[in-house]
């Protein structure tokens, strides 16, 4: 398997619609694995096809339970609400404040074509619904509550330490 080059915001490619995965090929089950390496290896969280340029409904993630492969995802239903911090492998460097469903079931196809239904809260949901955004060409920059922040900036709060003088 190999590291594919992630696109980055700019990049045309990332606004675009991807197509359905119709069956499984060998070039299919190798993207997904160069998509697996990438994402370790960049120490994201997932990564949708788009983000290394193929406009293929294929999505990875994991949120440190083990991978989960999703061909031809779609959100069935969703629950709650939930704010928190989002960054992009695609947007290195940067983060924003992004409303998302606390809970999220996908339907999908796994790297056998079978179909299967899966639930997810939290971080997972949040993935989900990031990571297929990237299908339909959508960023979580276009849903930023505050704009975007420099990533240096999420830990100056916590350096910050009073001084006094004796």
């Amino acid at each position: 398997m190999g590291i594919r080059e992630v696109r980055e915001i700019g990049d045309e490619i990332l606004t675009k619609q991807c197509k359905d995965v119709p069956k499984m090929t060998l070039r299919t089950k190798i993207l997904i694995g160069d998509m697996l390496d990438t994402m370790y290896e960049k120490n994201g969280v997932g990564l949708a096809a788009p983000q290394v340029g193929v406009l293929k409904k294929i999505v990875v993630i994991d949120v440190g339970e083990g991978p989960i492969v999703l061909i031809n995802p779609e959100i069935v239903e969703t629950f709650g609400e939930q704010t928190g911090e989002e960054g992009c492998l695609s947007v290195p460097g940067k983060w924003g404040i992004v409303t998302r469903p606390e809970k999220v079931k996908v339907r999908a196809f796994n790297q056998d074509m079978e179909p299967f239904e899966m639930e997810g809260e939290g971080l997972l949901a949040r993935a989900f619904c990031h990571e297929i955004d990237h299908l339909r060409g959508e960023l979580y920059v276009d849903k930023a509550e505050d704009g975007l922040h420099d990533v240096s900036e999420q830990y100056e709060d916590e350096d910050d330490t009073e001084e006094t003088e004796e």
